[in-house]
């Protein structure tokens, strides 16, 4: 039997991690509050993070300014985006409104990475990103339908968003040849600073330690936190931005199928043929040849 290949595995294997990232906030953060429940996260995922990295010999940057960017892409990607999106949900934003709000990232992508990286997309590439879009809207149209749109809520979201959005781009273009389990902790490092300051200053940082919270807790420390930043870690050393930025489009999708599948959520026709349009516009992204 052919041995698997990796790069052809990750992409799908990330749209399904990172999409178990808004079920695992639906579980927790009736528990906790956003930023409490980040910091707990991030300490649990760092003494991992630790132990991984001494057992498998993990080498550390020489340069001092490589931690510098280690440190700023990692504020970007996980406290400034986690923290947007829990606070999002939190504060009442739909989980499904949520996911679409970031799911704009890879057209905001799309038209700065020219500029910065020379990584320009032709006009099928384009198209692809306007049936993405297009997709996702439709799969999330139930929740624009009931106008439940907070407006405070929505603006962590959109905090959320250019987090990830910045923090994608600046680390494709600053951090490489980067150890992922060095790299990763010092990230997770810098980012419980910031996100612990704003436990402290404007939570109670009460805890219901419950089964749910728990389980939602373990899930987001392995499976999100070590699984799929590790395999995002690895698709943007190795792809071009605009490709790795598409399957962001996926995760709404995946998100509705899986709420559908575990909470019993009604999954629409319309929803369905979202879902099938926005696969077709991330294969237009990534099969398309870029313009140079």
């Amino acid at each position: 039997m052919p041995n698997l290949n990796f790069a052809a595995l990750a992409p799908a294997l990330f749209v399904f991690l990172w999409s178990t990232g808004f079920i695992g906030a639906r579980y927790g953060l009736p528990h906790a509050e956003p930023h409490t429940f980040l910091a707990i996260r991030f300490v649990i995922v760092i003494a991992m993070l630790a132990v991984v990295a001494r057992w498998r010999g993990a080498g550390w940057p020489r340069a001092p300014r490589t931690y510098g960017h280690l440190a700023v892409s990692g504020v970007l990607m996980h406290s400034t985006y986690l923290g947007g999106v829990f606070s999002a949900i939190h504060g009442g934003l739909n989980a499904g409104l949520a996911a679409l709000i970031v799911g704009t990232q890879p057209l905001i992508t799309a038209a700065v990475v020219g500029p910065l990286f020379g990584d320009r997309l032709n006009a099928r590439q384009w198209m692809g990103f306007v049936l993405g879009f297009v997709g996702l809207t439709l799969v999330l149209s139930k929740s624009f339908a009931r106008g439940d749109l907070p407006l405070g809520a929505a603006l962590c979201a959109l905090v959320g968003l250019a987090g990830i959005t910045i923090g994608t781009l600046y680390q494709k273009r600053f951090v490489v040849n980067v150890d992922l389990w060095s790299g990763s902790l010092v990230q997770f490092c810098a980012a419980l600073v910031p996100t612990t300051a704003l436990a402290l200053g404007f939570e109670q940082r009460a805890v219901e330690w419950t089964p749910s919270f728990l389980f939602a807790l373990a899930w987001l420390c392995v499976v999100l936190s070590l699984g799929a930043i590790g395999v995002l870690w690895t698709l943007i050393q190795r792809g071009a931005a605009a490709r790795v930025a598409s399957l962001f489009y996926l995760v709404p999708p995946a998100t509705a199928f899986e709420a559908w599948l575990l909470f019993d959520e009604t999954l629409l026709a319309i929803q369905m043929a979202g879902i099938a349009l926005t696969a077709v516009g991330v294969a237009m992204i990534n099969r398309a040849t870029p313009a140079r």
